[in-house]
């Protein structure tokens, strides 16, 4: 047995070595198999992941399919902290893992979307999770930014489409560059897109997508990096190693080190060679090799694409090259660079196989698959983790506010803008949104001649206006451009200048009844005009006001009677206040004529309070009378018993008036409140017709200063009510502060449109102010002459302070300048206001009292039938 022994264990360990040989040599076979056949291992190997990356894209598109939509939009004031952008970033990070658990890596990511299509300078759109939707709905960045559920966007196939994806190149541990906030970092691009035109079919948009970096991916780029700095740290030891041998070996062979060694006495010292201690590698140090990627906190990674379209050729590569240009601006030690190789004119990027269809599927999905170099930190994507800043200058595109299109009744002509390519175009605003503006600026900068081209452009488009003008000067200018055929039946002009050797005049007569206004508004008018212009208050002067109120009272009374008897043309005028309290006999005559058509208090007034008042309680409601009839241009005007002027006629038939007083002296100041609180009243009179049947009216006032003077209460009034009538007022000031403080308040409130020319910093402040001083008094104060800053309203949103150049008519409407058809119209502008010689109508005005005399004598009973028509006045 123990002989037996060995034996048996030769014999195990051979099977043993056997079965390893065999085993060894099944391998060996196997692996030369593969090597022959190793397409076979490449196939099964391509079939596994093909049917991986198949189940992968099926979630992710499942996942994508999930996706909400937010839009950000930010407000003038919108001026973010660096700390609510870095919280809004961190939002974003967490909200791209809001996503089911078999999600694939790809499909969770947060999308930031930059477009630019002709709606918005620069549209800014979140999409990512469903599940994400709370946490993004609110913002740090406050009530200053609007957070919108967005809709899909669906985009019409362009002619000609270029894309692109950007990578990071340079140093990859090395941050982008640190661009600061003033300026907003946005601007390069939002210029980029500045000269994107509509109607070309121009498109830009940018794409940045946030994912939260992978733990498993950040460690082996991390050991990576490492090994590739220790090895760099080798290298560069082993390199000073070795110059550092071969610059000892060249001193020991030099021979004036061998004459040194012979020369010295120290024993031994001539034989052997110097040691020399190679350098030690340096430690190295992770923060120092790692960068950016050494910290855990707030590290994502981003994928960029970009796409341009057109329908122009051209203009898409060149939005591409412009935005490549301003994703230059991010650049320091790492840099924004387009991925692709550039073969001498051509290059092979994201427009050409075989990355296309990834780049279109990633578009089309909002997948995330960044290149292995984009790693960065929130810190680096400040300037477009946020919506544009009041720092950023955005353009003024045709959606933002549209293009002037001459004849079209629902723009108005505003000015000149001149955009970022240096493209001019006529803006508007749209009539119904423009209810009142104000145009402020120096003497001669252009502030009446925009006014002009304004009305001018809106008479040809069919509407209706009241040109106010002190001095006359914009007549002259407006009729070569009015002079047309069919305008000519609309246009009337009230010229009270009386001009020329044989002027004519219209006619008007504040009293009148012929034209169904209703008795205690005209009343109203008149007292409050004088009260106007002559300071009067139930506090100052109560006794003036009682005594105008009832003489007019009875006047208009007069005037009902003599219309509804058919005798318009025995109507009184203004001018017969004097005589109603002035002659007894008169007076008698007519209280008598019409007493049943007083109401109980006036008639008690005129019996029982009247007659104790002393003689010279009426001179203060007499005098500024006798002031308008020693005018006989005035005294024409106002004499008249059936006078022409109607403005509530002409707001309702779409008319063009211009009126032109005759200066700004007290006499004029009294008319022209005459004349303006008659406006207000016509205005609020059209509250007998329904609010969709208004015809809308524009009246614009020249000079308000002057205009104010007169009837501050009345202008400030027409500010604050006749938006509710349609009539929408325009003025024109070279001073904010010489305008009364109700006009000024109830003018700078409710102005849809604000408009300043240049002029003393003093006189512009107050505007500037209202902009928040952007643009600053000293900008707007050296502006060229023409050039106006305007702030508009348009489909409710305000529009920032642009510069404007102001229309100049002979540019702007060439084309429609008639110089030989000027006579004519003003023929026609006289005809239609019936505008008579002044003689003629002074001496009718003298003859009316007779007139108006002989109507009562008729309509009264015959014991006050005898009228004293002398000159000799009796009081009391």
């Amino acid at each position: 047995m123990d002989s037996a022994a060995p034996y048996l264990t030769d014999r195990a360990d051979d099977t043993a070595a056997g079965q390893v040989l065999d085993l060894v040599t099944g391998l060996v076979d196997a692996a030369d198999w593969l090597y022959d056949h190793w397409y076979l291992l490449a196939l099964a190997i391509a079939a596994c992941w093909g049917a991986g990356e198949l189940v992968v894209r099926r979630l992710a598109a499942k996942a994508s399919a999930e996706r909400m939509a937010l839009e950000l939009v930010s407000n003038r004031h919108f001026d973010p902290s660096l700390e609510e952008i870095f919280r809004r970033g961190v939002q974003l990070a967490r909200a791209s893992t809001a996503m089911p658990w078999w999600a694939p890596r790809r499909a969770k990511a947060v999308q930031i979307r930059l477009r630019a299509d002709g709606s918005a300078p620069l549209r800014y759109r979140i999409e990512g999770p469903a599940g994400g939707e709370r946490l993004l709905s609110i913002t740090p960045f406050g009530p200053d930014v609007t957070v919108n559920r967005a809709r899909p966007i669906v985009d019409e196939p362009r002619t000609h489409t270029v894309r692109a994806e950007f990578i990071l190149r340079g140093k990859l541990t090395s941050p982008l560059r640190e661009v600061p906030l003033t300026p907003d970092p946005l601007q390069p691009l939002v210029d980029a897109v500045s000269d994107l035109r509509t109607e070309l079919g121009d498109l830009a948009e940018i794409r940045l997508d946030v994912q939260r970096a992978p733990k498993w991916a950040l460690r082996a780029r991390r050991l990576q990096l490492m090994s590739a700095a220790r090895r760099s740290e080798r290298r560069e030891s082993q390199r000073a190693a070795r110059w550092l041998r071969q610059d000892a070996s060249g001193i020991e062979d030099s021979l004036g080190w061998q004459m040194q060694q012979l020369l010295s006495n120290k024993p031994g010292s001539g034989s052997g060679r110097r040691l020399v201690m190679p350098p030690i590698p340096r430690r190295v140090e992770p923060a120092e090799a790692l960068g950016k990627l050494a910290e855990d906190d707030h590290l994502v990674r981003v994928q960029l694409l970009v796409m341009c379209a057109s329908n122009t050729e051209g203009r898409a590569e060149a939005r591409l090259a412009q935005l490549q240009a301003a994703f230059d601006v991010f650049g320091g030690r790492s840099r924004w660079a387009m991925r692709g190789w550039r073969l001498g004119p051509w290059r092979v990027g994201a427009d050409h196989w075989p990355t296309r269809h990834g780049f279109e599927r990633r578009w089309n999905l909002g997948h995330c698959q960044p290149p292995r170099a984009n790693w960065v930190r929130l810190e680096e994507l400040t300037g477009l983790l946020k919506p544009p800043t009041t720092h950023c200058r955005l353009p003024v595109l045709a959606g933002d506010l549209p293009t002037f299109e001459f004849g079209d009744p629902e723009l108005l002509l505003q000015g000149i803008y001149r955009g970022p390519d240096s493209r001019e175009r006529m803006v508007a605003t749209y009539a119904e949104e423009t209810l009142f503006e104000v145009g402020v600026g120096k003497a001669g900068g252009g502030k009446t001649e925009r006014a002009l081209a304004q009305a001018i452009g809106w008479a040809h488009a069919g509407g209706g206006l009241i040109f106010v003008d002190p001095h006359r000067d914009s007549w002259p200018r407006a009729t070569t451009f009015l002079a047309h055929q069919a305008l000519m039946p609309r246009i009337a002009l009230i010229d009270l200048n009386g001009l020329g050797p044989n002027p004519r005049v219209s006619s008007w007569n504040p009293l009148g009844m012929h034209q169904g206004q209703a008795a205690h508004e005209v009343v109203e008018a008149i007292a409050d005009a004088y009260a106007s212009v002559l300071a009067w208050d139930d506090a100052t002067a109560p006794r003036a006001l009682t005594i105008l109120t009832a003489a007019l009272a009875v006047l208009v009374a007069v005037n009902q009677a003599a219309c509804q008897a058919g005798r318009p043309e025995d109507q009184a005028t203004i001018f017969h206040v004097r005589a109603l309290l002035a002659n007894a006999k008169f007076r008698k005559a007519a209280l008598t004529a019409v007493t049943d058509r007083l109401d109980e208090e006036t008639r008690s007034w005129w019996q029982a309070v009247f007659p104790t008042l002393p003689i010279d309680a009426f001179a203060v409601v007499l005098n500024p009378i006798a002031r308008l009839a020693a005018n006989p241009v005035t005294r024409a005007f106002l004499g008249q018993p059936v006078g022409v002027y109607n403005i509530r006629a002409a707001m309702d038939s779409n008319m063009i008036v211009w009126v032109c007083p005759g200066g700004n002296g007290p006499t004029d100041r009294l008319l022209t409140a005459l004349l303006a609180r008659d406006l207000l009243r016509a205005a609020r009179s059209r509250r007998d017709t329904p609010e969709e049947k208004r015809v809308p009216f524009r009246p614009y006032f020249d000079e308000l200063i002057t205009l104010t003077g007169a009837a501050p209460e009345t202008i400030a009034s027409m500010f604050e009510d006749l938006r509710k009538y349609r009539c929408h007022i325009h003025g024109m000031t070279q001073l904010l502060a010489r305008l009364p403080s109700a006009v000024r308040l109830s003018l700078v409130q409710n102005a849809s449109t604000l408009a300043t020319t240049a002029g003393s910093k003093s006189a512009i402040a107050p505007i500037t102010a209202e902009w928040g001083d952007t643009p600053s008094p000293d900008r707007v104060a050296t502006m060229e002459r023409f050039e106006h800053f305007v702030s508009m309203n348009v489909h409710g949103r305000r529009i920032e302070p642009i510069q404007l150049r102001g229309p100049h008519l002979d540019d702007a409407f060439a084309a429609q300048a008639r110089p030989k058809d000027v006579p004519a119209l003003e023929h026609a502008a006289q005809a239609n206001a019936q505008a008579l010689p002044l003689g003629q109508l002074t001496d009718r005005a003298g003859e009316q009292l007779g007139r108006v005399a002989a109507f009562l004598a008729e309509h009264s009973p015959a014991d006050a039938a005898a009228v004293d028509l002398s000159k000799e006045k009796e009081f009391g």
